[in-house]
């Protein structure tokens, strides 16, 4: 990359004045357990950019320099998925070579990425959910670094974070034409000499807005979006995020897990614009590029409602024998009770103490799960990896 010492030094700076997160307050988010279930090879452009999850947990990573697309399980297990097509002289903005960069599944299981070569091959390519070759459904401009892709299946658009130009693009979900859906200052990246001109990174939907982050001016924005699409006036929700790279957001609220990538570390950003940091080199980070949260009540809720809607018949078939079924139950969980009562008397403190830990337990079950790629992009110890932890 151009800029490597520029950025090499600008790393050592922030080893040196990295801040280590206090505990937690009583009440907010807090990350455990983190550990690196995946290495990668960086000499063989294995540096993992972005995170697109799996129901089953598993995570599908883009490999920048590689420009491949791999599957990672929980254990560690990595499998290919896809590569895209080598491109001769690319001539990527900012990066010079060929890479692919964000990556998004559809609830059919289709993959879409980003592929970023200063050519004509730039734009939106498809992967078909069983492993299809890729196919390009948009070009971007030439000029452009596709970097964060977004996608809005109710209203059928992907959003593209241009990272050269400073624009996020508005793509049809089908492909074809891109438009320039906003624009503007807060969006584009600084003169070079006073940043890496790396703007618009990241992008995310969030409760029907469009939420993107800007590298060199350190913000993480908010962009509405009006009733007839399009896009509303910009708003900066937080600063001050040093080299921030990519985000996701923890829940429904708007509290956020942003990747900071010279400083080797994960913010928690609260809604206020407030930050801390939760994770950082020593937890195994490494130039961290995307981090990505996956709720397991939400795939659970998702199953319970399939469930609903396709056992509706088996239900209505077996009433009877449930009615009569659900009445002995209930006489033997009386009986149950009347038993529980007479030792939770006697058992006393020691009942007390099994329910802080069926409390514990149920927490532990109810944890959120975070995944971090690390790119290893400016380290002196290549070590690109997908690290995992539990957001509680």
């Amino acid at each position: 990359m151009s800029r490597l010492s520029r950025l090499a030094a600008t790393a050592t700076v922030a080893a040196l004045t990295l801040l280590v997160s206090g505990p937690a307050s009583a009440g907010e988010p807090t990350i455990s357990d983190p550990r690196v279930v995946a290495y990668f090879d960086f000499t063989t452009g294995e540096a993992p950019e972005n995170i697109a999850l799996e129901p089953d947990g598993s995570a599908n990573l883009t490999l920048a320099s590689a420009r491949q697309v791999v599957r990672a399980g929980k254990q560690g297990e990595v499998l290919p998925v896809a590569t895209l097509p080598a491109v001769t002289n690319p001539h990527t903005p900012i990066l010079g070579a060929a890479v692919v960069m964000g990556i998004v599944r559809a609830h059919d299981g289709t993959l879409y990425v980003n592929y970023a070569t200063g050519t004509s091959e730039t734009g939106i390519w498809r992967i078909g959910p069983h492993g299809a070759a890729p196919v390009q459904i948009a070009q971007l401009p030439v000029d452009g670094l596709p970097n964060g892709l977004a996608l809005d299946e109710e209203r059928g658009v992907f959003y593209v974070a241009d990272t050269a130009r400073g624009i996020v693009w508005r793509v049809p979900q089908a492909g074809g034409t891109p438009t320039a859906w906003a624009t503007g200052t807060a969006l584009e990246p600084l003169p070079e000499a006073d940043g890496f001109q790396a703007g618009a990174n990241g992008i995310k939907v969030h409760n029907g807005d469009v939420w993107v982050s800007n590298t060199d001016r350190k913000t993480l924005l908010r962009i509405p979006v009006r009733h007839d699409g399009s896009a509303g006036t910009i708003e900066t929700r937080a600063t001050g995020l040093d080299w921030i790279e990519d985000f996701a957001f923890t829940g429904h609220d708007d509290t956020v897990l942003a990747t900071l990538i010279m400083a080797n570390q994960v913010a928690l950003v609260h809604p206020d614009g407030t930050h801390e940091i939760v994770l950082t080199e020593r937890d195994g980070l490494s130039n961290p590029t995307a981090v990505a949260v996956r709720d397991k009540r939400d795939e659970h809720n998702k199953r319970d409602d399939r469930g609903e809607r396709g056992e509706g018949d088996h239900r209505d078939e077996s009433d009877g024998r449930g009615e009569r079924e659900d009445r002995g139950e209930r006489e033997d969980r009386h009986d149950r009770d009347d038993r529980d009562d007479r030792d939770r008397r006697d058992d006393g403190d020691k009942h007390d103490e099994g329910d802080h830990r069926d409390e514990g337990d149920k927490r532990d079950a109810y944890a959120k799960t975070v995944y971090v790629t690390s790119a290893s992009y400016f380290a002196t110890q290549k070590d690109p990896n997908l690290l995992l932890g539990r957001l509680h």
